[in-house]
């Protein structure tokens, strides 16, 4: 069966935002527990009902703490199937305890290359990181590491660091990780990508891209990433 695509707004609205959060491309949800073996159970729990919706996240466990991100590969973004899992998922996590983290930590890392030619550099960083193909750029074949991607230049920026973070936050925590971000000794370097992007540096110039979904879609008109109310 094909999959239905929503948009990130769709999806927000859909799910219960205690839980969850959109971020670009996935659902992501982050929970802590009291201890490793009520976490293990939980995701045994999240497991079936996966197997049961024939519908896949991927699961991080730690002690005390379980991060589950689920998105559609064959639309390489959000459909149906993701948000019914997510609202499958979210009563289990309730009735297991498991308490959402809040604010959410970063849900996608992105490390993005400059490239004057993507295709001559690219096979460099497939071997040297190990990692797979995937679509304009590269992943971590365990799904733990950041994706790789390479945005092409037209011309050559020498006096510009030429790989810099994208850092993909939930829409309405955007402003408080720029803020921290400032506090913290850094600067705007532009914001005339908001509210999809903003791009800060650090005090020698290295730069982090602090990401949303806001902006991106037909169906979200409003200007302010920071507000949950115009979704």
């Amino acid at each position: 069966m094909a999959a239905t695509p929503v948009t990130n707004r769709q999806a927000t609205l859909a799910v219960d935002g205690r839980h969850w959060h959109a971020l670009e491309t996935v659902l992501r949800g982050d929970w802590r527990f009291p201890d490793f073996a009520t976490a293990a159970a939980f995701v045994a729990q999240v497991a079936q009902a996966a197997d049961e919706a024939g519908h896949h996240p991927d699961v991080v466990l730690g002690w005390g703490h379980v991060a589950v991100t689920t998105t559609t590969h064959e639309i390489l973004g959000l459909s149906q199937a993701d948000v019914d899992l997510a609202n499958a998922i979210t009563p289990l996590a309730e009735r297991a305890g498991g308490e959402p983290v809040s604010p959410a930590p970063t849900g996608v890392l992105e490390v993005a290359i400059d490239a004057l030619d993507r295709d001559t550099i690219r096979p460099f960083w497939k071997a040297v990181l190990a990692y797979d193909d995937r679509h304009d750029g590269l992943a971590d074949p365990a799904g733990v590491g950041p994706a790789v991607w390479f945005q092409q230049m037209d011309v050559a920026r020498p006096q510009r660091n030429r790989i810099h973070l994208d850092v993909v936050v939930p829409h309405d925590e955007a402003r408080a990780r720029i803020d921290a971000a400032l506090a913290a000794g850094g600067h705007l370097v532009t914001d005339q990508f908001a509210p999809r992007w903003w791009v800060l540096a650090d005090a020698e110039g290295n730069e982090a891209c602090v990401c949303t979904w806001r902006g991106r879609e037909p169906d979200d008109s409003a200007a302010d990433p920071a507000s949950p109310a115009t979704l």
